[in-house]
């Protein structure tokens, strides 16, 4: 099978470089790249007028599935990446059962093998069960197909464990992504401690809570030598927190998600149980905080923490409402609309932090970048066409974004995984 895209501005994130190129996909792996390309493909797609860049690699995606299909499953779950021009995503452990055996990282991948052709990448529980009392058996899960450990939706609040998990994935080559708030501060607290938790005499989740295990999971990836991810940061002094250790050395990589560079706690007034995540919506001054962290490069890369729920349980009262919001089909979208229409970050910078580097941190070396030998996973999208937010339109199961209703620029033309097109927009 050869794909042809021709006549597209081709993004190489790996490189910071945008050049007018045509693009041959063979037997799902990039064959050519280069001007002017006259070979005869299966299909030709004509990409004037678009970009063209590594099919996007999201590391934090809830799929719900098993356990809680009701909310998503893995069909809809990689139908909504797809649509959003994700083609690898990495799917968390807090299922039911855990995903903290190799049966259970064999059931997810088969389930995937069905769905729209997205890559899944399950990740292991670090824990038995997200309870933080035992390790999993790490080796068993990587042979089994893990990428990565993960207690994403717990802490893991023991620090002995945490360090042996560290020193065990250290020799496993497998990244560890941490959830990094302290239990005891943050309990099940529906937003941040401040002005807006303050107004409506409730308590809140305090910056401190994320801001300590992030210190603590970074001085314990100097001490072992191991490498850490912190998930979704959301608080300007984490970011401070990660930029000093990056520069002293300490193998630490990090993401946030659009919610953090586009919302403040303010949301939580108006939309109530639609704007609780975990960890919540925080300041503007920490929203200026992600920002600058995005544009020096502290901030390795962009997920989307996807979390579906259910329309009854986001209808709950904010206290009782579970926290998440869907992100797979706006990602894209809210990240050029916000950073690169903005001039917060040139195209090529703001495409490494959701293709390269992600690819880079989960040890995916043929992901993540658009050269000849590379697979070939490609996403096509107009930067500057405007549309519309409509959960309505959504492949995934899950209506519960904040974003209804807001205009934005940047759409999906086509989307391909393995030189095959698993989305094309208005088909």
């Amino acid at each position: 099978m050869k794909l042809l895209i021709k006549n597209g501005s081709v993004i190489d994130p790996a490189g910071d470089a945008l050049s007018r190129m045509d693009l041959l996909i063979e037997n799902g792996k990039i064959a050519l790249l280069e001007q002017g390309l006259d070979v005869e493909a299966d299909r030709t797609i004509d990409a004037a007028g678009l970009m063209v860049a590594p099919g996007l690699v999201d590391m934090h995606v809830h799929l719900r599935d098993p356990g809680f299909t009701y909310k998503e499953d893995i069909l809809t779950g990689t139908a909504a990446a797809a649509r959003g021009g994700i083609t690898s995503l990495v799917c968390m452990a807090n299922t039911n059962p855990v995903t903290d055996s190799p049966e259970q990282i064999r059931y997810i991948l088969d389930q995937a093998r069905q769905g729209s052709g997205v890559h899944v990448y399950p990740a292991g529980a670090v824990s038995l069960g997200l309870k933080g009392l035992e390790l999993t058996d790490a080796e068993a899960l990587k042979k089994a197909g893990a990428a990565a450990l993960s207690d994403d939706g717990c802490n893991v609040d023991n620090a002995d464990l945490m360090r042996d998990a560290l020193i065990r994935a250290r020799g496993l080559h497998l990244p560890i992504l941490s959830h990094c708030e302290d239990t005891s501060m943050a309990g099940n607290r529906a937003l941040n401690e401040g002005r807006v938790s303050r107004q409506l005499w409730m308590e809140g989740r305090p910056a401190i809570a994320e801001e300590i295990m992030v210190m603590r999971d970074a001085m314990l990836a100097e001490e072992t030598g191991a490498a850490v991810h912190i998930c979704h940061v959301s608080t300007a002094k984490s970011v401070s927190i990660i930029r000093s250790m990056k520069k002293k050395g300490v193998s630490i990589t990090c993401e946030t998600c659009p919610q953090y560079f586009t919302l403040t706690e303010d949301e939580i007034l108006t939309q109530g149980s639609l704007a609780r995540v975990n960890p919540p919506l925080r300041t503007q001054k920490d929203v200026h905080g992600i920002v600058s962290g995005l544009r020096d490069g502290t901030i390795d890369a962009i997920a989307t923490d996807h979390a579906p729920h259910s329309a009854e349980e986001k209808a709950r009262p904010l206290a009782k409402a579970p926290s998440g919001m869907v992100g797979l089909e706006t990602s894209l979208a809210l990240s050029l609309t916000h950073l690169y229409h903005t001039g917060k970050l040139e195209l090529p910078a703001l495409i490494r932090r959701m293709t390269y580097n992600p690819a880079n941190i989960l040890h995916l070396h043929h992901k993540g970048r658009l050269a000849i030998g590379a697979d070939g996973d490609v996403t096509v999208f107009d930067p500057n066409e405007s549309w519309v937010i409509d959960p309505e339109q959504f492949a995934s199961k899950g209506r519960n974004t904040p974003f209804s209703g807001w205009t934005v620029k940047g759409r999906v033309k086509y989307t391909i995984a393995g030189g095959r097109v698993i989305y094309e927009e208005g088909l």
